[in-house]
C-alpha cells in the first residue's frame, strides 16, 4: 500500500494539505520529507490516517532511499514542485 518515495498529502495539522515523500514506515506511521519544513535529518512522524495517498512514486527518489544513495532536501524540494497546490 505505501511505498518509499511515494507522495502523500496531509490531511490534518498544521501542514494540512502539504505534500511529502514517504522515506520510511512502519505498520502505524510513516515518515515524511519535503525538503522544506521536514528536512531529511528530523522527518514527520505522522499516522497513516492523516495522510491521503497519492498513486504516483517518483522512481529516482526510490531507488536511492532503497539503494542508499546520496539524497539532500534539495532533491525533496525539487520534486514535489509539482504538487505544490
Amino acid at each position: 500500500m505505501y511505498s518509499k518515495g511515494q507522495v502523500v498529502y496531509s490531511k490534518s495539522g498544521r501542514d494540512k494539505r502539504r505534500p511529502f515523500i514517504v522515506i520510511d514506515f512502519n505498520e502505524q506511521y510513516l515518515y515524511l520529507v519535503d525538503g522544506d519544513l521536514r528536512k531529511l535529518e528530523k522527518p514527520k512522524k505522522k499516522k497513516k490516517m492523516h495522510v491521503q495517498i497519492v498513486n504516483n512514486v517518483i522512481d529516482d527518489i526510490k531507488q536511492k532511499l532503497e539503494n542508499g544513495g546520496y539524497l539532500n532536501d534539495a532533491d525533496f524540494r525539487k520534486a514535489l514542485q509539482e504538487y505544490k497546490l
